[in-house]
């Protein structure tokens, strides 16, 4: 709380679309006309590193669309701590579930660095959502996205080792957020090593661990405020391994 052209094939799985927004993510799946509509809604606005966006239970309506950047979505465990739930970059959504039911905030969200986004009112986007059935569509496929992705985590994650976790984790960010480079993929974020434990369930020396066995073997190597994956074929046979 980056921006990644150039489609990769079919064995890497990813495209980008738009001016270097994930193929996957809202404003790189939407098309030109309807981007612009959804773009001209709100207020651009720029935040620097570590500035909270959105609180946890309180009782805000608007939404963020992200134009760069990348935000991490935070909730507070029954014990106290703040598990990380997601990450977000620039194409992607945020705020989006109370401003269409009107409910308390879901989560915490907090820019990883500097961050550009469109900040639109509730009124607004719900006003934007009746009248473009384009955008509309849109929006509601990226929620379902979201909420498959949170159901996916869960199944995955049913009986696997920490190392098979973080396998997983990696794979999924890569593949959805990385920067295509040769048979890998370039994650580039301060993810922590605090942060990759919580979205993988896994105490931090645990993960600690599991990233050297990761670079010792080649799969990945990690450089300031980045994680490279070196083959994906490598991480995703990792991840995926039949047991």
């Amino acid at each position: 709380m980056g921006d990644a052209g150039a489609c990769r094939n079919a064995r890497g799985g990813r495209s980008r679309a738009g001016p270097g927004w994930p193929a996957p993510s809202l404003l790189g799946g939407l098309g030109g006309v309807a981007r612009d509509q959804l773009l001209a809604l709100g207020v651009h606005t720029r935040y620097e590193a570590g500035r909270v966006l959105i609180r946890e239970a309180e009782p805000t309506g608007f939404v963020l669309v992200l134009l760069g950047g990348v935000v991490k979505v935070t909730a507070r465990t029954h014990d106290g701590r703040d598990a990380l739930l997601a990450v977000r970059m620039g194409g992607d959504l945020v705020g989006e579930f109370a401003a269409v039911d009107g409910g308390p905030r879901s989560a915490t969200v907090t820019t990883c660095g500097a961050v550009a986004a469109r900040l639109v009112t509730r009124g607004d986007f719900l006003d934007c959502l009746r009248r473009e059935p384009r955008i509309a569509h849109a929006v509601n496929a990226s929620i379902v996205t979201k909420l498959r992705a949170a159901n996916r985590h869960r199944v995955d994650f049913a009986g696997c080792d920490a190392g098979t976790r973080l396998a997983r984790v990696l794979h999924q960010i890569a593949m959805t957020y990385g920067e295509p480079l040769g048979a890998g993929a370039v994650i580039r974020w301060p993810l922590t090593q605090p942060e990759l434990a919580t979205l993988s369930g896994a105490a931090e020396p645990t993960v600690h661990k599991a990233l050297r066995r990761l670079r010792e073997t080649g799969v990945i190597s990690t450089g300031y405020r980045s994680i490279t994956v070196e083959d994906l074929a490598l991480l995703r046979g990792v991840a995926f391994a039949a047991p």
